[in-house]
């Protein structure tokens, strides 16, 4: 089947995802490509959509896309850098701010029989983000909206299916910005909404199938939702050709290995569970460095994966669950405007002595997306709602060099938090929580003795996609409740802390 796709281009805004989200909540498809990327065939997509910038139409790093084959062709809408450099470049004006426009502002002014403000009434709250200003409007714009700051926030160029406002319609604090995103796809470019969990189901299975035919296909699992939801579509796909590998790299949380190896059974996937966690803390002794970690974890990963592949007859292909993110970052990493702070593991990151070819069933999804394709294929809720989990395991939660003991003090530390936020009802209110062992020791008093043991930090953080975070405010009494617990129960802790940063500035993980 194909779909009405929505091109967005990306100027490096921070809200970028977000549009695209957005977009794939309204069951349409869209893509993003970076500004001076525009795929080669755009006619393909139904509208397009420009997003915003940190960079300025008025400074010297002006970002000009190619509009030729776009502009007055297809509907298009302009968000904040986008309606600036619509204004900017034909015929209008643009200036810096009195003011820097930033935060929540109301529509106090939308003119009438407007399809694009249909259902959208003055006062609707929007959020501002920008430093310059739209002083005069382009050739042929016509003013839409205005806000008691900001008298051109909306405008449209007659003659053509092109909008542009100065907010962001696609963050939560402007309160009608999924109306007029549907206004603008469904009502103006009619747009098809056929992009459903139950559609992209049907389509991959098929697509998988002519793929990789009576072809074998070996998969890493982590017990996570991505790796978990690729495999059961790569199932439906090719049954018994699918050969799963679940590895106890010794860094998992307590009791995870055997607990998810015995869901994935009950799945009825075939997986083959590998202990090799004295492999991998053997290779991580001695090494204190974050970034050596990660890539002792990886090489040893690739090493015990690459063996136990070789034990599969003619295996072919290699799947992976890559989410759209992380192509989109890669692909932003290597020539978009979007900044990165780390490569992913998931693409591009295979060794050359694997000679197989990369099967990625979940690379068109978001996070949100993926959940509900498993939803849809009847997976358990208690899978698909887990948090995510970094790929390093507990060994970027332990700051500093690893052993045994210190893997044990945290399994236990980090089932009491977690145990405990789900039977306060807690868990599903949080993007992700865990423990972290940190390498400092701090003076106590158990009883009559005098202790000098390990400190932990607890922290928990909601987020929609985990590019920001905010942390959580959990009750104090769940708080001493926990706190209380680790100390009584876990030997070799005496003293636990809060986190109470948001990213950014500081991660979600610690290391």
């Amino acid at each position: 089947m194909q779909h009405n796709k929505v091109l967005i281009l990306d100027f490096g805004s921070q809200y970028t995802q977000l549009i695209a989200r957005r977009v794939r909540e309204l069951n349409i498809y869209c893509e993003i490509h970076p500004f001076n990327k525009i795929p080669s065939d755009s006619e393909s997509f139904k509208a397009v959509i420009l997003s915003g910038s940190p960079n300025s139409v008025r400074g010297e790093a002006v970002l000009h896309p190619d509009l030729e084959g776009i502009r007055g062709k297809k509907p298009m809408l302009a968000v904040c850098y986008g309606a600036q450099y619509l204004a900017h470049f034909a015929g209008g004006e643009v200036a810096e701010s009195n003011t820097r426009e930033y935060g929540r502002a109301n529509l106090a002014f939308i003119k009438s029989d407007e399809d694009f403000f249909e259902n959208i009434h003055e006062g609707s709250q929007v959020w501002m983000s920008h430093s310059d200003t739209i002083k005069q409007l382009p050739t042929n714009g016509v003013l839409l909206a205005s806000t008691s700051d900001v008298k051109n926030a909306a405008y449209r160029i007659d003659g053509e299916q092109t909008y542009a406002i100065q907010f962001h319609p696609e963050v939560y604090h402007t309160t009608d910005g999924h109306q007029l995103l549907q206004n603008f796809l469904v009502k103006i470019a009619a747009v098809e909404q056929d992009w459903t969990p139950n559609a992209f189901v049907e389509e991959t299975v098929q697509d998988l199938k002519e793929k990789l035919g009576n072809d074998k296909v070996v998969l890493g699992l982590s017990g996570g939702v991505d790796s978990s939801v690729a495999a059961m579509l790569l199932h439906k796909a090719i049954g018994k050709n699918l050969y799963c590998i679940f590895v106890n790299n010794g860094l998992l949380r307590k009791n995870e290995f055997e607990d998810v190896l015995h869901q994935y059974e009950g799945m009825g996937l075939n997986v083959k569970g590998v202990d090799a966690s004295a492999r991998f803390l053997d290779a991580l002794k001695g090494l204190s460095d974050p970034e050596k970690k990660r890539k002792a974890i990886g090489s040893a990963f690739i090493d015990v994966f690459d063996d136990e592949a070789h034990l599969i007859k003619d295996v072919k292909w290699l799947a992976q669950g890559t989410i759209y993110p992380d192509v989109i970052e890669s692909v932003s990493a290597t020539g978009g405007p979007s900044a990165t702070i780390k490569s992913h593991h998931n693409v591009g990151g295979l060794p050359d002595y694997m000679k197989l070819s990369v099967v990625e069933p979940l690379r068109a999804l978001f996070k949100d997306e993926v959940r509900r394709v498993g939803a849809s294929m009847n997976m358990d809720s208690q899978l698909l709602g887990r948090h995510p989990f970094p790929g390093p395991g507990l060994a970027i939660r332990i700051l500093g060099d690893l052993t045994e003991e210190k893997v044990r003090i945290l399994q236990e530390v980090d089932a009491i938090f977690i145990n405990n936020l789900r039977s306060w009802n807690l868990y599903d209110k949080v993007w992700q929580a865990g423990a972290m062992l940190l390498p400092v020791n701090s003076v106590g008093v158990m009883g009559d003795e005098r202790t000098y043991e390990k400190c932990v930090a607890l922290r928990a953080v909601e987020s929609t996609d985990g590019m920001t975070a905010d942390w959580v405010n959990l009750p104090y009494e769940f708080l001493q409740k926990t706190s209380n617990e680790i100390i009584n129960k876990v030997k070799g802790v005496n003293r636990v802390v809060y986190d109470i940063s948001s990213k950014p500035p500081a991660t979600i993980e610690w290391e």
